[in-house]
């Protein structure tokens, strides 16, 4: 059997949404120090739809892939439907990962909760503290409560 699966190695070979967006609406940058992944990513949000996101990864395979793949899943997306991106739905869409290499997944969902609760920020909205918790592991929302 295969370590990693053949969406893990497309993303990984071929990752969609590289890149920055100038003035983005949303920017968010997370880190795993123990494992040196960095992930950086770019919302551009038009009537409360995110209508480009790119990404920015400095890490191991299954990071870019897992970055790559949580863009697709939220590129057009509703704001709303974004918040619910888990990295379990990352997993399960790169038809998994190994177990030392889920915490790519979780720095995908924080980096994209990170990006939103900068946008949130930037343009003065409410929004639920409760939906950043579980991005509280990267630092990312610390201080912004």
């Amino acid at each position: 059997m295969a370590l990693y699966s053949e969406k893990v190695m497309d993303h990984f070979r071929n990752p969609r949404n590289v890149g920055e967006i100038e003035n983005a609406d949303g920017v968010g940058e997370v880190g795993n120090a123990k494992c040196g992944d960095i992930m950086k990513m770019y919302l551009k949000i038009d009537d409360g739809i995110i209508t480009d996101v790119k990404f920015n990864t400095f890490g191991c395979g299954s990071a870019i892939a897992s970055s790559s793949m949580a863009t697709e899943m939220i590129k057009g997306k509703p704001i709303s439907e974004a918040m619910k991106l888990t990295n379990q739905a990352v997993v399960e869409a790169l038809d998994g990962l190994p177990a030392h290499k889920l915490h790519c997944s979780v720095l995908a969902e924080e980096a994209v909760k990170a990006a939103l609760l900068d946008y949130y920020r930037k343009n003065g909205m409410d929004y639920d503290p409760a939906q950043f918790a579980d991005c509280a592991s990267c630092g990312c929302c610390e201080d912004r409560h």
